[in-house]
């Protein structure tokens, strides 16, 4: 609780505008451009690094965006890249020093648990620029990020799960639905609770009762894995929700979907899976079949954005607060299921996104303004 209050007093206080090292990280370096010879033209006096959450830059997850983003407009720069792995909470701190140590202009952390880490690094090193992914900086609850040269980047998942429950509730064949998250973090719970809301306005707007199993909006009540990792205990959650009867099947936690992709096919039954962060469709082939849609974060192009303004001078630690208006978070194509979703469906969607853009349906964050 007090993650989503020190979240919400940070954004409301500004104006919204656009993971394996120990104590010796092991990094990668790399100055980049379109070729070789554009590098040596157009290459500049710039550094930009990142720092990763245990889940690695491997995770088919936000790490992997935001890495993805951060390489890719190094390469459009012509301006150096360098990337620090972290196995564990112990690989932040130090992780963090080695980039600083490296000269590097500006420093992305990925994650809420890097947190105090960064505030930290920040604080410690004020000529150096530092993004904050998913998480406002803000260690002391005041309302204020921690240190003046820090830009958190946020994302009000909420909307594009709001559509995604949505579509989930119309696609359900037998009128039930489920979710299950890593943890009960602020940065899970948005991406459960816009799904319950989509239901809910579905139901509302349909006469329908179809049920979400594994969140009411309760922390207490919902059902969590008590971690990140795809293991055993994650499968077991999944089981349990997919028990209870649902033919979709929303994971919310990085790599906890394959935990979940395991369960649904051990269970023999046609149940769709809805992804997140990423477009889990093209991130990971192997689940193509399963993937109904994914609630996308659109991490890389937000990393992008703030490292090419950064590269220019134009670093502005105001918080960006990705929504569907600006193009920050959206639901990913519907791919295999095009042709099993209802076009009337499918529309309809598209209206409620336009909808909840121009403020006619509104959905509750603890992000909204």
């Amino acid at each position: 609780m007090k993650r989503i209050i020190q979240v919400a007093a940070v954004v409301g206080a500004l104006t919204m505008t656009l993971a394996a090292c120990g104590t010796a990280p092991a990094t990668t370096s790399t100055t980049t451009g379109t070729t070789a010879a554009a590098t040596t033209a157009a290459a500049i006096d710039f550094k930009a690094c990142i720092v990763s959450d245990a889940g690695g830059f491997d995770d088919k997850s936000f790490n992997q965006l935001s890495f993805a983003g951060v390489q890719q407009a190094t390469k459009d720069l012509g301006a150096q890249f360098k990337s620090a792995q972290s196995s564990g909470a112990t690989d932040y701190a130090p992780n963090l020093q080695a980039m600083a140590s490296e000269n590097c202009n500006l420093i992305f952390s990925v994650g809420f648990n890097l947190s105090a880490d960064t505030v930290t690094a920040a604080l410690a090193n004020p000529t150096i620029d530092y993004a904050l992914i998913d998480d406002a900086a803000d260690n002391n609850f005041d309302g204020k990020t921690d240190a003046p040269n820090i830009k958190p980047i946020l994302y009000d998942t909420a909307q594009a799960a709001f559509l995604a429950g949505y579509l989930a509730a119309g696609y359900s064949k037998v009128g039930k639905v489920g979710t299950f998250g890593g943890q009960p973090y602020p940065t899970v719970t948005i991406f459960m609770d816009g799904f319950l809301q989509g239901v809910n306005y579905y139901n509302q707007q349909k006469g329908k009762s179809v049920q979400v199993v594994g969140w009411d909006g309760n922390d207490k009540n919902g059902l969590f894995t008590g971690g990140f990792d795809a293991n055993d205990k994650a499968k077991g959650v999944a089981q349990q929700v997919i028990d209870q009867g649902v033919d979709v099947l929303l994971p919310v936690g990085g790599p906890i979907y394959q935990s979940a992709i395991a369960a649904v096919k051990d269970s023999g039954k046609d149940i769709a899976l809805i992804g997140v962060d990423a477009d889990q469709f093209n991130t990971d082939t192997n689940i193509q079949p399963y993937i109904l849609t994914s609630i996308e974060k659109k991490m890389d192009i937000s990393a992008a954005d703030a490292t090419k303004a950064a590269a220019t001078g134009a670093f502005d630690p105001t918080a960006y607060v990705g929504t569907l208006a600006n193009g920050g978070v959206d639901i990913a194509p519907y791919h295999n299921f095009e042709s099993k979703v209802d076009p009337a469906l499918t529309a309809e969607v598209k209206q409620l996104k336009q909808d909840i853009i121009d403020g006619k349906v509104t959905v509750k964050s603890y992000l909204a303004k």
